[in-house]
């Protein structure tokens, strides 16, 4: 059976603030559907979780990846193609909704899984509530150290009182933390064993993109193996880069936002009253530039340098330091020597050459070559950039890789390489006279470990909490291998609308571009999003872009607010954008079964040609967009 590591500072009562007390004493509240009864007080409207919950099954989920959804079924065929499920609320009447009135005791299992995200201990929160709700002897279980505690069945059992000074709070302390993966033989077998020895019904894995897809292998593992406990996962990461059609957006990501633009703006203010400086600011949030985007919308800095766009137009470095001198030179014409450039941590592996160049020293590393003699190994064109490169960038591109292959993004300080390149290259112009204004100097920030601890907003507490308790109701429906979810977040939380969707549906493969008859290569993964090119947040960027250049109307949305003007703040480019996928499939199927009652034996001869017409041409249209050849599957 497990043990609880007594000489550890797991789930020690912490020492709070006046303002973290305030915080402490904050109840999220419920969308309709996982609620049942009100109650009044004098203070306050408090909602209490009912003990009954609705599902309404949809059609079977498959995976947007037309080309490789046959791998994907292959790959999992106990838990792919599994129906979509939507919570109902009380007075909702759905015939075929199936009602769940018996809660027996169950033991649940939690652990954190990757780096540490604001809001992840209000998901414990929500899933201890809602499971004491329904049956006030079941038990919550926390695994100690993340992963690692997992394999080793160090446990916690979360009470109210672990939980007390742990509520609306920053970290992972509670519980731990690890970036360890569940891949191997080994540590699916050793959560197996966990799993079974500690006799969970089910293992609640809280993490990003890599953990979710080794929440879907342990899932269908589990099938497989006839093993009971049943595997859910919760989409929490601050790069925000776990985005489809069923995910919005992830707990943390506003919250780091929110940080990062207050301290972009300090360093804004700073730029405008000093007006000598340029700042050179690297943003968190790996390959992915959702971090970028979202502060730059928030703080309307000079420029911001997004991966995507780089990666899309095949910039090289050389074409991305031309487009900040020209733009340094632009700003000087107008008398103004200061400006903030935004910087996704990721941009390394968008710039071609350097990716190439990253490709080949990770090569070398699997060979076993050692460090000092990389160098001297490389192909004559790799040779030629690194030795063009600063010293201290070719000592950072020389780490060892993720564990996932990708470079140590966060170590590799891009900012200083592109500040020194454009300071070459202006100094360069200042010699020859095509450039006539005063000498270019930068200071350069990466703000990255300052904000992964804050205090998270309160949209991710809600949020957080809210996804805690839509857990306990996969658990109740007894569904495995889905990860939680919740729609319509840019309205009020009485607005929200949560199910659960089949994780592999979220999945991809992964392709090398060799044209149409490109081989699969690798696993199905929930692959990283990118930041769409042809969305509105992206769109909005651009509209204001030459404006943010050039007029210095720097914004400062302030501290991180829990209420007050700010505290119902959330992220610009999640309400631009108009992402209620699961109630746009609620309204198409409302418009087929209008269409039904309808068309049906008895009608006229003119409402059925005219269905006939528009049927073939929806039908035909769809089926070319289905083809794998026009869904232009991501490449790498």
């Amino acid at each position: 059976m497990g043990s609880v590591a007594m000489d550890s500072d797991y789930g020690v009562p912490r020492e709070l603030s006046a303002l973290q007390k305030a915080r402490a004493l904050y109840r999220p509240g419920l969308p309709p559907c996982l609620q049942c009864t009100a109650t009044t007080d004098k203070s306050n409207l408090r909602v209490e979780p009912g003990t009954t919950v609705r599902v309404e099954y949809g059609d079977a989920a498959v995976a947007a990846d037309v080309a490789g959804a046959h791998v994907i079924s292959h790959a999992f065929p106990h838990t792919y193609g599994q129906p979509l499920a939507h919570f109902l609320r009380k007075t909702s009447v759905v015939p075929d909704a199936t009602v769940i009135r018996e809660h027996p005791v169950v033991r649940v299992g939690i652990v954190f899984s990757g780096r540490q995200s604001p809001g992840g201990h209000n998901v414990i929160w929500g899933l201890h509530d809602a499971i004491k709700a329904h049956n006030p002897n079941s038990k919550l279980i926390g695994f100690l150290g993340g992963t690692d505690g997992l394999f080793a069945q160090k446990t916690l059992e979360i009470t109210d009182e672990v939980l007390s000074s742990y509520k609306n709070q920053g970290g992972y302390d509670m519980l731990g933390r690890t970036r360890d993966q569940i891949r191997t033989t080994e540590q699916v077998n050793a959560a197996m064993t966990a799993c079974q020895d500690l006799k969970l019904d089910a293992l609640v894995i809280i993490g990003g993109v890599t953990s979710n897809t080794d929440a879907a292998q342990l899932s269908e593992t589990f099938a497989e193996s006839k093993c009971s406990t049943k595997v859910v996962g919760v989409p929490v990461t601050l790069n925000g880069d776990l985005k489809n059609q069923f995910v919005e957006t992830t707990v943390g990501f506003d919250t780091i936002c929110k940080v990062n633009s207050q301290l972009i703006s300090n360093v804004c203010t700073d730029a405008l009253s000093a007006e000598k400086y340029y700042y050179f600011v690297r943003l968190m949030g790996r390959k992915a530039s959702h971090v970028a985007l979202e502060c730059a919308l928030q703080s309307h800095p000079n420029m911001v340098i997004l991966g995507e766009e780089v990666a899309a137009s095949k910039l090289t470095i050389f074409d991305i330091t031309k487009q900040i001198c020209d733009a340094v030179q632009a700003r000087a014409q107008k008398d103004k020597y200061h400006g903030v450039v935004l910087i996704p941590e990721g941009l390394v592996e968008s710039i071609p050459e350097l990716y190439a160049l990253l490709q080949e020293i990770h090569g070398l590393h699997g060979k076993g070559v050692s460090v000092e003699n990389i160098s001297s190994h490389l192909s004559p064109w790799a040779s030629a950039l690194f030795e063009f490169l600063p010293p201290f960038i070719r000592k950072q591109l020389l780490l060892h890789p993720e564990s996932d292959d990708s470079a140590q993004l966060s170590q590799i300080e891009t900012e200083k390489l592109l500040a020194q390149l454009v300071e070459t290259e202006m100094n360069k112009r200042l010699k020859e006279g095509t450039y006539k204004g005063k000498k270019f100097n930068a200071i350069c920030h990466f703000f990255g470990y300052q904000a992964r601890g804050a205090l998270p907003s309160k949209f991710d507490c809600d949020y957080a909490y809210v996804l805690g308790h839509v857990c306990y109701h996969i658990l109740a429906a007894g569904l495995n291998g889905y990860m939680a979810t919740v729609t319509n977040l840019k309205s009020p939380v009485n607005k929200w609308k949560c199910g659960a969707a089949p994780i592999t549906s979220m999945m991809t493969v992964k392709r090398w571009s060799r044209g149409p008859a490109a081989s699969q290569i690798g696993k199905p993964a929930v692959h990283m999003a990118s930041v769409d090119l042809k969305g509105k947040p992206y769109e909005l960027l651009r509209q204001n872009s030459s404006n943010f250049l050039m007029e210095d109307i720097y914004r400062n949305p302030g501290p991180l607010q829990f209420e007050g003007p700010g505290g119902e703040t959330k992220p610009i480019s999640l309400c631009v954008e108009d992402r209620d996928y699961m109630g746009r499939i609620k309204q198409l199927q409302e418009y087929l079964e209008k269409v039904k009652s309808i068309v049906k034996p008895g009608c006229s001869q003119d409402v059925l040609k005219a269905a006939l017409s528009a049927m073939a041409s929806v039908t035909e249209m769809l089926t070319i967009m289905s083809s794998p050849s026009f869904s232009g599957q991501a490449t790498i």
